[in-house]
């Protein structure tokens, strides 16, 4: 056995009181970003969970549904925590099956664990499981993984990324969001999305608007350019979605929403007049008290000037691109 293993495996069994009931609201999320992404991947699991992830991954008493970030992977529903895999062997010994196949995988978090090790963790609690152990179609799937210092074991699930399917629009455009950034943006300004209305009044080919629908978020778009507006319906139409969007200058837009969305037009060969920025940035301030505003320039003094505080913020690179990503409310609204 190799040392490190006996570092994790050959301490005295220590498997907490009442472990089973104390986690049974506690989630291990693990997550993974390309370096350009790192910080939109903190500002999103700010939003989220109100924390950040160390060590790969992030533990929360909040249930988020697996599949709504891009960056998380993996989550596992805790039932037990232990100081080596004995302990979590121990447990895992009186779990109830009721005849059904079951597997135990290794969840990878921050690469400490060596593929000896993961391995012979998953056989030792899979030893222990009274079962039938099945490898391709188990109908219970378990998850142990190293984190913070203790092992953990529970209920495991895999991401699957269904914002990967939106690439392939119909109607694409070559500066539009990725829809990986398209939805993390969305969780950044919607964290908690039950009863919240929410306008894009720059939606463009849809990209933000497609993400926000496809997570159940109650969302109307607006576009100035009619262009645009035929691309997002196809769009939306090509996904199955309804069509939520019209043809309108966001600052002839009336009525009040709780989130509004804005990525602020970008053009290779033009540039917006810091006059028609801030009247843009003035009317979603109208629109919505608490904004998400994608931007290439920096207007910060544009967005004071429109009465808009920053909460958080952050910058998506792609190669020497950059985004703004900047999360408001207005000045005279309390609270994030």
């Amino acid at each position: 056995m190799v040392a490190a293993m006996h570092r994790y495996m050959n301490q005295e069994t220590s498997l907490q009181a009442s472990v089973s009931e104390k986690l049974s609201r506690e989630y291990l999320y693990a997550v993974a970003y390309h370096e350009d992404e790192a910080e939109l991947c903190a500002m999103e699991l700010r939003a989220l969970f109100g924390s950040i992830a160390e060590g790969g991954c992030l533990i929360s008493d909040r249930d988020v549904g697996l599949g709504r970030s891009p960056f998380i992977r993996y989550k596992l529903a805790i039932r037990a925590q232990g100081a080596d895999v004995a302990s979590i062997a121990e447990y895992a010994a009186g779990i109830g099956l009721n005849k059904a196949t079951f597997k135990v995988c290794f969840i990878d978090t921050d690469g400490s664990v060596s593929y000896e090790d993961k391995r012979a963790a998953e056989r030792q609690i899979g030893r222990s499981i009274q079962g039938q152990a099945e490898m391709r179609t188990p109908e219970r799937l378990f998850g142990v993984a190293y984190a913070h210092g203790k092992w953990l074991f529970g209920e495991y699930r895999k991401s699957e990324p269904e914002w990967l399917k939106h690439n392939e629009k119909p109607r694409p455009y070559s500066t539009a969001l990725s829809t990986r950034v398209a939805r993390a943006i969305v969780n950044i300004a919607v964290p908690q999305p039950e009863g919240v209305r929410v306008i894009d009044p720059c939606c463009g080919i849809g990209t933000v608007v497609i993400e926000a629908t496809a997570m159940g978020i109650d969302i109307a778009g607006a576009d100035i350019n009619p262009l645009a507006v035929r691309g997002a319906r196809i769009n939306l139409a090509h996904f199955g979605m309804p069509d939520v969007v019209r043809l309108a200058d966001m600052r002839t837009l009336t009525g009040r929403y709780d989130t509004a969305i804005i990525d602020l037009p970008y053009n290779l060969c033009s540039k917006m007049s810091v006059e028609e920025r801030l009247s843009m940035l003035q009317s979603g301030a109208r629109l919505a008290d608490r904004l998400l505003i994608v931007t290439t320039e920096a207007v910060d003094a544009s967005i004071g000037q429109a009465g808009l505080q920053i909460l958080d913020r952050c910058i998506v690179r792609k190669g020497r691109f950059e985004r703004q990503i900047l999360l408001c409310r207005s000045g005279e609204q309390g609270g994030a």
